[in-house]
Order: C-alpha cells, then structure tokens, then sequence
C-alpha cells in the first residue's frame, strides 16, 4: 500500500472514530459527506481517512481477474489491514470501519479478521467479489452492527458477475441476521454511481446511532 496519506475530521477528541478507506473521487466529496453524518447524528464523532494508492490491489481480499476493463485484482487487503489496524489502538475508543463500493466491502472483510471495530458501515459495497459470501459464512463477523445498502439499479450492470450484488447482499443480510447481528439493508435510489457521499454519511449515521444506543 505504500505510506498512508491520512486526513481527519470532526471532533479530534471524540470517543467514536470513524475509519474510511478512500481514492481521490472520495477526498473531493468528504466535506459534504462529514456535514451530512453530523446533520443526522448528534454524537460527536472523528474521521480518519486512509488514502487508498491502488485501488483493486490494496482493497481486494485475495486475487481476481479483472472484472471491468483490463486491471485484475491483487487481493493485498492483509496488507492494508496491518497498517489500518496501528491507528486503533487506543481501547478506550470506540471504531467503527465503512466505506463505499471496495471500501464497504474491505470494511465487511476486515470485520470478519479483527475484532477492533464495533460496527461496519458498507454502502454498495462490491459484495459480488467472487467467494466473499462463502467467506463471511466461514469467518463470522466480529462487529455487532453492521449497515448494508445497495442502488436500486445496480444489479442492472451488464457484467455478469456485479449483476449478482443484489442477489449477494440479500444473503449478506440473512447470514448476519442468522448469526445474530443488528444488521439493516437499506435501498438507495438509481445506479452505483449516485450520490456515494451521501449514502456513506447514512450508513455511518445509523452505525454511531445503533453503537450509542447500546451502550447506554
């Protein structure tokens, strides 16, 4: 992954912190995306953001041919993992970990390795990854509150491989059910492309409510 390029928002003193993995696109949106979760959560929160250098490598559980254009996936996310976990170390925190499209579905992955993050905010994630609900069935989840969502459109892709995400989040959702998690789907409206800064502030928003709710 190289060194980390990290940036922080919100409150640098609060007790939930947030973990995002992100790519440029992300970065240009994150003012608006940090105002959206503080409109919808009064809990204090803070940001970090881990810049992400290259994308289908760093982010993607094991290797995978490409699956759009030519670039394949390298399947370094143990990787990555090792350096996000040094920034959650202090226990008296509480993490929280999510991310959009191969953010979300790190965020899924990582969850199922460490039991550092208390809740998953995965919105769209690219949960059609070849083998990654088999790999949920044989590595549980460690977070309690795990937020799902997923475009109204987006089974529609013409790949064959990412028309299956509904198909594949629909298990997601009734393995953690089965398994016991608080766990919610929830459907957005159009593609996988719209408004990604705004379905990222609700996921994180429903995970610090659901997190604070238990812990009073």
């Amino acid at each position: 992954m190289g060194k980390m390029h990290i940036q922080e928002y919100g409150d640098p003193k609060a007790s939930i912190v947030l973990i995002q993995m992100v790519d440029d696109h992300d970065l240009e949106l994150m003012e608006k995306e940090v105002a959206a979760i503080e409109a919808t959560t009064s809990f204090p929160f803070r940001l970090i953001t881990i810049k992400v250098n290259h994308w289908n490598d760093d982010l993607s559980p094991w290797g995978c041919q490409p699956v759009f254009g030519n670039v394949p996936f390298a399947g370094k996310a143990e990787k990555t993992m090792q350096e996000v976990l040094l920034l959650t170390e202090n226990k008296d925190k509480t993490y929280l970990i999510g991310g959009y499209s191969l953010s979300g579905l790190f965020a899924l992955w990582i969850a199922g390795r460490t039991d550092r993050f208390v809740g998953v905010a995965a919105a769209s994630p690219s949960i059609w990854f070849p083998d990654f609900i088999p790999y949920m069935r044989e590595n549980p989840l460690r977070a309690e509150h795990i937020y799902l969502s997923l475009g109204d459109r987006e089974e529609r892709s013409k790949n064959p491989l990412m028309s299956k995400v509904a198909l594949r989040i629909r298990e997601a959702e009734v393995l953690l059910q089965e398994e016991g998690k608080n766990c919610i789907l929830e459907w957005n409206e159009g593609n996988h492309f719209k408004n990604p800064d705004l379905r990222t502030a609700r996921a994180f928003a429903w995970t610090i409510e659901e997190t604070q709710k238990k812990e009073k």
